[in-house]
C-alpha cells in the first residue's frame, strides 16, 4: 500500500498539544504520516494546488480540522476549497450545516428528532419577532452562525424585545433567528460521537446568575451517565447532519416531558487535564476511534486512486 499523509489543523491549548501527540503516534503505528500545524489562514492557492507551510495540502490524503477557537473566514473558505478535492473530517458540508443553526435544526427536525420550536425571517422583518414573542412569551434570541452562548439574548418581557430591536437594526446579520424557550433545570447533557459510535456523557451547568449552560458564558462542567435513549438521540443526530465527529447538547423538556436537541457542535473539546482529575476519562477511547475513522477514510481514498 502507498504510504499515506494526513494534515492537522489541532487547537493547542487545555491539553490540545498532548492530544495531538497521541494522535500523531498512533497514526504512525499504522505507517500513516502526519503534518501538524496546517493553518490555512496561511495558505496560497494557484494552479499548482493550495500550499500551506510548503505543503501542497491537495496532494495528501486526508486534512483533519479541530480547531474551533481560531477559526477565520479565510481559513473556513480554504476548507471548504480542499474537501472538494481531498476527504476532510468532518466534511466541509457536514461542518457547515452544523455552523447554522436554522439549517441544523430544520435537518433535525425533517429526521424525526425532537428540538426546541423555531422560527427565522429577514432582519426587515421585525414585526414577526413580535408576532412569535406574543405567541411564545418566552424566547430565545440566537445569532444562526454563534457559538459559546455568544450574541444569544433572552426575551422574556417586551422591555427585553424593545431593547434588543435598536441593536438588530445597527447589525449586518441578514436575519433574525428564534428559538421558543425550552423549560428546563439549567443543565444540559453533552454527547460525543465519533464514527457513529458512543464516546462519553457529560453534563454542564449553568451559573446561579446564568441560564445558559456553556463554559464561555460561566457554566461549569458537571458528571452525568448517559442513559440509551439520549445516546440514541445523538447518534440519530449526528447522521441526519452527515458528521464523522460531533458533541450534541441535549435537554430535557421538563414541559413536554421529553428530552430535545439544542445544538450539535463539530469540534466537541477533549477533556482537559482538570477535567481528567475530575473524573472525565473520554480521551483514549475518542482518540482511537478518531485515528480508526482516520486509517479508514485514507485506505478508501487510496482504492479510488487505484481506479
Amino acid at each position: 500500500m502507498s504510504k499515506r499523509t494526513i494534515g492537522m489543523w489541532m487547537y493547542s491549548n487545555s491539553g490540545g498539544a498532548k492530544i495531538e501527540e497521541k494522535i500523531v503516534s498512533k497514526l504512525k503505528e499504522r505507517d500513516i504520516e502526519v503534518i501538524t500545524g496546517l493553518d490555512l489562514r496561511f495558505a496560497r492557492g494557484s494552479k499548482d494546488g493550495i500550499t500551506c507551510n510548503a505543503t501542497n495540502v491537495l496532494d495528501l490524503d486526508l486534512f483533519f480540522s479541530y480547531n474551533a477557537g481560531e477559526q477565520t473566514v479565510a481559513q473556513v473558505y480554504m476548507y471548504e476549497t480542499i474537501n472538494k478535492y481531498i476527504p476532510t473530517i468532518n466534511s466541509y458540508e457536514a461542518f457547515a450545516l452544523s455552523e447554522d443553526k436554522f439549517k441544523t435544526n430544520l435537518a433535525l427536525h425533517y429526521a424525526g428528532i425532537n428540538t426546541s420550536d423555531f422560527f427565522l425571517c429577514h432582519r426587515e422583518t421585525p414585526e414577526y419577532m413580535v408576532e412569535k414573542f406574543k405567541e411564545w412569551e418566552k424566547l430565545v434570541f440566537k445569532p444562526v452562525d454563534g457559538w459559546g452562548g455568544n450574541g444569544m439574548t433572552l426575551l422574556e418581557s417586551r422591555q427585553s424585545l424593545d431593547t434588543l430591536m435598536p441593536s438588530l437594526n445597527k447589525s449586518d446579520m441578514r436575519h433574525i433567528y428564534l428559538e421558543k424557550f425550552i423549560e428546563n433545570d439549567f443543565t444540559d447533557f453533552r454527547i460525543d460521537i465519533v464514527d457513529g459510535e458512543f464516546v462519553s456523557c457529560y453534563g454542564r451547568k449553568a451559573s446561579d446568575r446564568e441560564w445558559r449552560t456553556n463554559i464561555t458564558s460561566g457554566g461549569s462542567i458537571m458528571l452525568r451517565e448517559a442513559n440509551d435513549e439520549i445516546v440514541d438521540i445523538a447518534k440519530k443526530a449526528t447522521k441526519a447532519l452527515g458528521m464523522d465527529i460531533a458533541g450534541v447538547d441535549i435537554l430535557y423538556d421538563k414541559k413536554e416531558e421529553k428530552y430535545v436537541v439544542l445544538e450539535v457542535n463539530g469540534i466537541p473539546a477533549f477533556a482537559t487535564p482538570e477535567q481528567e482529575k475530575m473524573g472525565l476519562d473520554f480521551n483514549d477511547k475518542k482518540i482511537d476511534l478518531l485515528v480508526n475513522l482516520i486509517d479508514r477514510k485514507t485506505k478508501q481514498k487510496l482504492g479510488l486512486k487505484k481506479w
